[in-house]
């Protein structure tokens, strides 16, 4: 284990980074590195869990999105599941997820299980659990999903980033902002 400070060709660079095993951004004062590349691990100082760097790649990637309170367990779960495949640049993955997502969504509020997707996006939006306009954005989930999973397509990185801010949005409207006032 070595010092950043005592090691040229690495003691001018930042190691501030967003830890993809505890999600804080921190910085490294130890690691390993390789004194003729810009290969290196850094030490999280909040978990202990290495994070690897080759140039700006970082493995494991940090989580994509922001963490949203109070929302069910279940729900979590599969939310922590998008941001990390879409960290992981699984971008097809993430999106069939989201659409996954809207389904434990809806049956946490109330929706009987074993309905098919498009009722279990009626439930929301009837239920108002679904802004005014939101509702395009709950059928391009829908879209997505079905092209993901449906058709011979790979999805792209902005397709997956569009899907996590929508389904953010929607997670701190129905979970978080209702708890902040109760």
């Amino acid at each position: 284990m070595t010092d950043w400070g005592e090691t040229s060709g690495i003691s001018d660079r930042k190691h501030s980074y967003k830890c993809g095993f505890c999600d804080k951004v921190v910085g490294s004062h130890q690691g390993y590195h390789n004194n003729n590349s810009c290969v290196w691990i850094a030490i999280c100082p909040h978990c202990d869990k290495p994070t690897f760097f080759e140039g700006k790649d970082q493995t494991p990637a940090p989580l994509i999105g922001i963490e949203v309170d109070n929302v069910p367990t279940e729900v979590s779960s599969l939310y922590t599941e998008v941001r990390a495949c879409t960290g992981a640049k699984a971008f097809t993955a993430a999106v069939l997820a989201c659409r996954k997502l809207l389904m434990h969504i809806a049956v946490d509020k109330g929706a009987p299980a074993g309905k098919t997707f498009i009722e279990y996006v009626e439930y929301l939006a009837d239920n108002h659990y679904v802004p005014l306009n939101g509702k395009i954005w709950v059928d391009h989930i829908r879209t997505k999903g079905n092209e993901a999973n449906h058709e011979i397509n790979i999805m792209a990185k902005a397709d997956a980033l569009n899907l996590i801010n929508f389904i953010e949005m929607l997670l701190r409207i129905i979970y978080e902002f209702p708890s902040r006032i109760a």
